[in-house]
């Protein structure tokens, strides 16, 4: 390495704990800590931080290889089971009805749904923030409360995790999987489903920003709100376009069940619904006081 600058001290001072993420190595260089975009020093890095990001690790050493990032590595696992669990429960409502001749009926798809919601955001949500939803992930990243860089990954585990429930029934419940697939329904053009399933996931963001990025929500209560805005927009929409609200409600099933009907409906409008109501919410939400940003919460207890 080249000799240090005149005026900067060559002893190298150590964090008070061996391996603080963040510590400064040098007594005259600072290292800023952002919040999601964890803009620090990971533990095994060993050198000074250089600026070229990579994917998972936003500071590549001088003179080491970049570590695996354990904490983005943890969200993705998250995702992937709370996906898993909500497309079982959501899915496996349905087909459950479909074999056992209505036995659950609309109520029963509906509370599946909201209920597999509400225990992944208590049980997940302090781990990845619960996204659950590519258009959530979408939406959020577009309003900056997300970085685009983790969009990829989110996306990856949430389809993943779909596709392994919905095989996952397709392997106890076969062959009933077709009721599980969300299309449109006899009576309902593809007009109307396409605006029911942007106006269900509008109502379902506007609610889900207001309780993941202003402090001034009842925080505690999110997983109660979101659940509850879900069983209500599937007992409206659900027997007209399935009451999808996610893309990968309709594509896990749709690929274990070979049914490709009005997919992309349900990839498009729950996107387009996302981002408008996230920006609605952020465009009447009240200003804080002290004219500070809110700072962004994730989903969680």
């Amino acid at each position: 390495m080249a000799d240090p600058e005149v005026g900067m001290s060559p002893a190298m001072s150590t964090p008070a704990t061996p391996g603080t993420p963040g510590g400064p190595l040098i007594s005259s260089i600072r290292v800023d800590s952002l919040s999601y975009s964890d803009r620090k020093l990971r533990p095994g890095c060993k050198c000074l931080p250089v600026g070229a990001p990579s994917w998972g690790a936003p500071h590549t050493c001088l003179l080491d290889f970049p570590a695996p990032d354990v904490s983005l590595t943890r969200k993705l696992g998250a995702e992937f089971v709370g996906t898993f669990i909500l497309i079982f429960a959501a899915t496996g409502g349905p087909i459950v009805n479909q074999k056992y001749n209505g036995v659950e009926s609309l109520i029963g798809n509906a509370a599946c749904a909201g209920l597999a919601v509400m225990i992944v955001i208590l049980s997940t949500g302090h781990i990845s923030g619960a996204h659950l939803n590519p258009s959530l992930t979408i939406a959020f990243a577009v309003l900056r409360h997300f970085p685009w860089i983790q969009v990829p990954g989110y996306i990856i585990a949430q389809v993943s995790g779909s596709i392994c429930a919905c095989f996952a029934l397709k392997g106890c419940f076969h062959p009933f999987m077709s009721g599980g697939v969300t299309v449109p329904s006899a009576t309902t053009d593809i007009g109307q489903a396409f605006a029911l399933e942007f106006l269900i996931t509008f109502n379902l963001l506007f609610v889900v920003t207001a309780v993941a990025t202003d402090t001034r929500a009842v925080g505690e209560l999110a997983g109660i709100a979101v659940g509850a805005t879900v069983m209500l927009n599937i007992l409206v929409a659900g027997p007209s376009s399935g009451g999808s609200m996610n893309p990968v409600r309709t594509l896990g099933p749709a690929v274990a069940a070979g049914n490709y009907k009005s997919i992309w409906i349900y990839l498009i409008a729950p996107t387009l619904g996302a981002i408008a109501g996230a920006t609605v919410y952020t465009v009447v939400k009240l200003p804080n006081e002290d004219g500070q940003p809110p700072r962004l919460r994730s989903i969680r207890r």
